[in-house]
């Protein structure tokens, strides 16, 4: 409490006052540096593990391993008997009847290797999140409203990893000629990982600045702009969803030329099973068809919001949009090339990796739009 200031104390004289700042974030800041770098780390992995899955499926290594063991599995073969019981049982399985009887032991090591590294991948963001989540909540270091959404982040991993598994086992049979995991499965479980992606980059995001300034930033917030970016969000996850499909069933690798296929608008084969629904998910010709397609019109409706966004006001944002614009520019022409080469491994883990680039270009549009960064005239903010 102040001291009563005598009458006769001269104006000039000073009173020392401490002056209390940051009030708004003062019980909300918790360590918000360190679980961003935390959860950079964990966007990291999650890129790594989709690359890696990706890889996985293209040396069609994703059944060496007919188990699941969530915690015995991170041991691998040690010795000699140990390989010889792993190897028996994949030749129990259809692939190897059908497809890779030619297989002797140090084949099925090479994509043995594939899996067990990408389900070890999975163990350790597991662990990374774990230790993490754990470390900042015992020293009670989590802004307030912040640990539900850790929680759930971990909710989602190991949600993922039973999904992992459920796709696994649709293709571990024997007797029913079964080569591959289910599409529909896969498609589950990258998307499932671009859901898990997304979350973490709008936590780093919201993250990156104080709350202060993220709430003074709402109030100018791009309503038409922000709904519109959410759009395109939801389209983009939706054709990550079918390009799933595609992968699943190898159709990439069925027409080979562009902008027609087999010489024709649409696909000469493009209904083979029965009943009809199943050509939706199954028939390659049908579902490359639908993949390119959804991807003009996407392409097509992120130029309209493209257009809406260099109406921002302001810089950052609009040059947020000119990069998503950029990124769908090139994923275009990657996806095209990708079918002119007929899908080779390295062509087609780049169109996936530029997939990941695009999503988070877009979340970061996102964003923008709904907390505006504001520049001068002279574009320091």
């Amino acid at each position: 409490m102040a001291k009563n200031r005598s009458i006769f104390e001269e104006v000039g004289t000073t009173v020392k006052q401490t002056v209390q700042t940051g009030v708004i974030d003062q019980g909300r800041g918790g360590a918000r540096l360190a679980i961003r770098l935390w959860l950079m780390i964990l966007f990291a992995l999650v890129v790594v593990m989709i690359a890696v899955g990706g890889l996985t499926r293209l040396t069609d290594s994703g059944l060496s391993i007919t188990e699941w063991r969530p915690f015995t599995g991170a041991i691998p073969p040690l010795n000699a008997a140990d390989w010889e019981s792993e190897f028996a049982k994949y030749q129990a399985i259809d692939e190897f009847m059908i497809q890779n009887k030619w297989m002797e032991l140090s084949d099925f090591k090479v994509i043995y290797w594939w899996e067990w590294g990408h389900r070890q991948l999975g163990r350790v963001i597991g662990l990374v999140w774990a230790i993490g989540f754990v470390w900042f909540l015992i020293r009670r270091q989590i802004p307030v409203g912040w640990t539900p959404r850790l929680l759930g982040l971990g909710a989602l991993g190991g949600l993922q990893g039973a999904i992992g598994w459920w796709m696994v086992s649709s293709g571990v049979t024997a007797g029913e000629g079964v080569l591959d995991v289910a599409s529909y499965r896969l498609a589950t479980h990258l998307g499932l990982a671009f859901v898990i992606l997304g979350f973490i980059a709008w936590y780093v995001l919201l993250l990156g600045r104080p709350e202060r300034d993220l709430m003074q930033a709402r109030r100018s917030k791009e309503g038409s702009l922000f709904g519109l970016s959410t759009g395109l969000m939801h389209f983009a996850f939706l054709q990550i969803l079918i390009g799933a499909l595609v992968a699943g069933i190898d159709a990439g690798r069925s027409y080979t030329d562009w902008p027609l296929m087999g010489g024709q608008v649409f696909p000469p084969s493009a209904f083979i099973f029965e009943p009809l629904w199943r050509n939706f998910f199954e028939s390659p010709g049908l579902v490359q068809f639908i993949h390119r397609v959804t991807g003009y019109l996407l392409f097509a409706f992120a130029i309209v919001v493209w257009l809406r966004g260099r109406k921002s006001a302001h810089a950052k944002t609009r040059f947020a949009f000119n990069a998503v614009l950029a990124a769908m520019s090139l994923q275009i022409v990657l996806g095209i090339i990708t079918v002119l080469y007929s899908a080779p491994w390295h062509i087609a883990i780049a169109h996936q990796f530029l997939a990941v680039v695009l999503w988070s270009l877009i979340l970061r549009a996102r964003f923008l739009a709904a907390y505006p960064i504001a520049t001068s005239i002279r574009g320091t903010t």
